[in-house]
């Protein structure tokens, strides 16, 4: 998956409500689901056009419109026209690649950012981009694919004692953001939990692998904080915003969101940070064990040096030379070197060079 952004031929010099997909399609036919609410009532059905969506949507239940694929543009206008959305607001949600933000239409309020989560099979993290579009009665989330983190929403919403049953659509969109934050924050401790673990193995037993290790997790986070620092941005604005579809009532929620999104940002950093000391930590260890084989090796070649001196007087062919002739003068020049060389090692050990 691309994690960066691309800008695509078709979208230079293209009217802002031009209805381009910009991306790449991940689902090869566009599924719509509803499920439509009330205290006492609950609709969820697989819809095949459009306009079957209309019937579910009445002033006394909440509609949650869920589109998997964002490539079909004919669909694209049909929902503009059910909705009465303005063209460019779907010519946004179109665009996989926007940055998360926040716009207050007439009769919408429109929100994208990132949606992440953790597949654990493949022990991977895949994003997407996620548009929700709220109106008085309806909910309408747009995702690039099938399968989402937003299985345990629907569970609530089929539980009749739950409070979610009895609120508006601002709640919902609020349940919506919550969950992808949370997930924003579980992934970040799933990666710290395998940061704070290198920390072990970095005091205990430093390798060349550790670099790999590091270099990954850093990729991956810096990955993350792309996504949630924007995402942080939005939510900032939605909860500054005075906006109709959002009920004063259900403010708090807003400031609950921001709380949690700036616990994911500041998560994020700390790891980041981590890594940053763990890296200096192995590159230092790395250093004093090269210190330590260097100071060895220094000290063994000064040892030598002396002895090699000597070795090479006595070692020429010169009969004129003190001793050549003594019968012991082979053993006393094996015991000069042995009296320099303990001698050296005894002055280099009071002087603490090893």
């Amino acid at each position: 998956m691309t994690r960066h952004v691309k800008k695509r031929r078709e979208e230079i010099g293209a009217a802002p409500d031009q209805l381009i997909f910009l991306g790449q399609p991940k689902i090869d036919q566009v599924l719509l689901r509803v499920i439509a609410y009330n205290p006492e009532q609950l609709d969820e059905v697989q819809l095949d056009t459009v306009k079957e969506v209309l019937s579910f949507v009445r002033e006394d239940a909440v509609c949650w419109f869920n589109i998997d694929g964002l490539h079909n543009t004919a669909l694209m206008k049909e929902i503009a026209s059910a909705f009465d959305l303005d063209l460019l607001l779907l010519a946004e949600v179109m665009n996989t690649s926007s940055r998360p933000k926040v716009i207050d239409y007439k009769n919408c309020l429109y929100l994208s950012l990132k949606m992440m989560r953790h597949v654990a099979d493949t022990n991977t993290n895949i994003s997407e981009n996620i548009s929700l579009i709220i109106t008085e009665t309806a909910v309408l989330s747009f995702q690039e694919q099938k399968g989402d983190v937003f299985e345990p929403i629907r569970e609530r919403v089929r539980n009749p004692k739950k409070r979610i049953r009895t609120l508006g659509t601002d709640f919902l969109a609020f349940a919506i953001l919550d969950i992808i934050v949370d997930n924003y924050i579980y992934i970040v401790e799933l990666l710290g939990e395998k940061i704070e673990a290198l920390e072990e193995v970095l005091l205990t037993q430093p390798n060349a692998s550790l670099i790999e290790s590091i270099n990954a997790y850093k990729k991956e986070l810096n990955f993350m904080r792309k996504n949630i620092k924007p995402a942080r941005d939005m939510i900032t604005s939605l909860v500054k915003m005075d906006t109709e579809f959002i009920d004063k009532k259900n403010a708090v929620h807003f400031l609950e969101l921001q709380n949690n999104i700036n616990h994911a940002q500041e998560s994020s950093d700390s790891y980041r940070e981590i890594l940053s000391d763990q890296l200096n930590i192995y590159h230092t260890t790395m250093s004093t064990k090269l210190n330590d084989i260097m100071k060895f090796l220094t000290v063994f070649s000064v040892v030598f040096i002396p002895l090699t001196f000597i070795a090479g007087i006595y070692g020429t062919n010169f009969d004129v030379l003190p001793e050549l002739h003594y019968q012991y003068s082979y053993f006393i020049m094996l015991g000069v070197m042995l009296v320099v060389a303990l001698g050296m090692l005894i002055y280099f050990k009071k002087k603490k060079w090893f």
